[in-house]
């Protein structure tokens, strides 16, 4: 999937939590069909603290 068929729709920025990535998981696994997509990554400036991303997939006629 290319930069150009994805996109950021939010970002929040939460405390870290063990857990989090399985609801992200989860979010992925059960929203695949509404184009929509899940990350979750450790912000860059406060490693005690993640950003969580939806972003929207386009489709693209091949």
């Amino acid at each position: 999937m290319t930069h150009d068929q994805v996109r950021l729709l939010s970002t929040v920025t939460i405390e870290k939590t063990p857990d989090v990535y399985k609801l992200v998981d989860s979010l992925n696994r059960t929203l695949k069909e509404k184009n929509l997509m899940f990350g979750l990554a450790l912000d860059e400036t406060d490693k005690e603290r993640m950003v969580f991303s939806i972003y929207e997939t386009l489709e693209v006629d091949s």
